[in-house]
């Protein structure tokens, strides 16, 4: 006989670490090469130079660096954290999703980061704790376009919709998250990826915790145990 034990997942800051913890344990391996061939496809967007460096031979390298930045780097960071966050569910993961959106569903995924970039940048110019709010309110946006298969304007709305009182939890995981990559830090480059696999987690498991109450069914498989 085959029985589950199962974990409630309520919107909660502490209950997305906890359970994201447990449940990253079950997939490590992959989750550890998700975040590590992220990491390399992210890494060239993530260069930075002096203004009084620069020199006109730069120009090419900064526009593929934009390009990269806004047409490679979105379809890489939604497939990771759909990825995780079918690692949450306990689905079965294929590495080839985390570039499946180049040949799938492109164009809603560029057109909503641009979306979503564009508001949170307006909103930091409007004296920054817009920005902030923005943000935070549009956390979930990559999982509506993966998941849900929303265009980049429903995705925006139904995440804005889906964290209506969950802004604060996002928005101090945000500041937990920053405390754990430099607890990752000190702890040499393997806490950093840790910290990081954890990170996904934990916003992963807020998101459906989420959508479970959002269709009022908040209880999800954590662990099956196997009785003779």
């Amino acid at each position: 006989m085959t029985t589950k034990e199962v974990y409630t997942l309520t919107p909660s800051i502490g209950g997305s670490f906890s359970f994201g913890w447990k449940k990253m344990f079950d997939k490590f391996i992959y989750l550890l090469v998700i975040i590590f061939i992220a990491g390399i496809i992210e890494g060239p967007f993530r260069g930075a130079f002096k203004a009084d460096e620069f020199h006109f031979w730069m120009v090419p390298l900064v526009m593929f660096g934009l390009a990269w930045g806004f047409l490679v780097v979105p379809v890489i960071s939604f497939g990771e954290d759909f990825l995780f966050l079918k690692a949450m569910r306990e689905e079965k993961i294929d590495l080839k999703e985390l570039f499946r959106g180049f040949t799938t569903i492109y164009g809603n995924i560029i057109l909503a980061n641009l979306i979503v970039s564009a508001l949170i940048i307006l909103g930091l110019i409007m004296l920054i704790i817009p920005g902030i709010i923005i943000a935070c309110r549009l956390a979930f946006v990559p999982y509506i376009v993966m998941d849900q298969k929303l265009d980049p304007m429903q995705a925006v709305e139904k995440s804005w919709e889906m964290t209506r009182g969950h802004g604060w939890k996002i928005f101090f995981m945000a500041i937990i998250s920053f405390f754990l990559i430099i607890g990752g830090i000190i702890f040499c480059f393997v806490g950093v990826f840790i910290s990081i696999m954890w990170i996904h987690s934990a916003h992963a498991s807020l998101y459906q915790a989420v959508l479970n109450q959002d269709v009022r069914n908040n209880t999800i498989p954590i662990i099956e145990v196997h009785e003779g």
